[in-house]
């Protein structure tokens, strides 16, 4: 009986006798047919049997690819840590970096879905900000990558989008009468964001809640701001009636 087990379990690895090419390869060829589990396995074994040599790391970066298409986020994140540890200089170590971009940045994607009817302010934007100190971390470390020209412009997107979040929120603290939370979230636009196209929602937001507030002084301020970067906009004054009625229109 145990001879027989043992005669099974032979059986049931049919990778047991195969070379790190062919295991290499097949494990390919799972990859690109999408079986990401089986992938994942081969890879695994790949690694554990010829754990020295360019098989290895290699597999090490499948399997964190293949994570990535199974859309498993954290499995992913610990083996794009786990490949950078082990191997800083490695030659194609700049697209562990544009991955761990890659996996924070798909997963953004729900966190700024504005269709959604669930309340902007339960909403975390802690993906979008991973994904560009990611992005960021390989435009710095490795600008001549060929990843470099794609990160930078996700992370032009995501400035875009973690400012328009946070008009988002200020927007939904303005139409409760939640001002100074307004401002506040107004306020993280026009200093971190500065560049943005939301900067001048911002400081609207920021005039039309001092307003609310009474705040004289400060929404003059605001407005003087808002006058001498925005000049030539069509709604010349924040607190015009054509920019208030565009304001509100957006809620109504």
């Amino acid at each position: 009986m145990l001879s027989a087990c043992g005669s099974l379990s032979e059986k049931a690895d049919e990778t047991k006798s195969w070379s790190a090419s062919k295991l290499y390869a097949e494990a390919k060829d799972e990859l690109n047919s999408g079986n990401y589990d089986k992938a994942i396995k081969y890879f695994e074994k790949l690694e554990s049997r010829y754990p020295f040599g360019a098989y290895a790391q290699q597999a090490q970066m499948e399997v964190a690819y293949a994570y990535y298409r199974q859309n498993d986020q954290a499995q992913c994140l610990a083996a794009v840590e786990r490949f950078i540890r082990l191997h800083p200089n490695h030659a194609n170590v700049d697209y562990m970096y544009y991955l761990r971009g890659l996996v924070n940045f798909k997963d953004k994607k729900s966190m700024f879905d504005f269709i959604s009817r669930q309340d902007p302010t339960e909403r975390d934007p802690k993906a979008a900000r991973d994904a560009f100190d990611a992005f960021k971390q390989l435009t710095d470390r490795f600008p001549n990558s060929k990843y470099a020209a794609d990160a930078t412009d996700r992370m032009r997107y995501l400035v875009q989008a973690m400012a328009q979040y946070e008009i988002h929120v200020a927007n939904y603290y303005l139409q409760r009468g939640a001002f100074l939370a307004a401002v506040n979230r107004a306020q993280t636009v026009v200093r971190y964001y500065p560049g943005s196209p939301s900067a001048q929602e911002a400081l609207r937001i920021q005039v039309v809640a001092y307003e609310a507030m009474g705040l004289k002084e400060l929404r003059d301020d605001a407005e003087r701001v808002y006058q001498l970067n925005y000049k030539g906009n069509s709604a010349a004054s924040p607190r015009s009636k054509r920019a208030e009625s565009a304001w509100w229109k957006f809620w109504n």
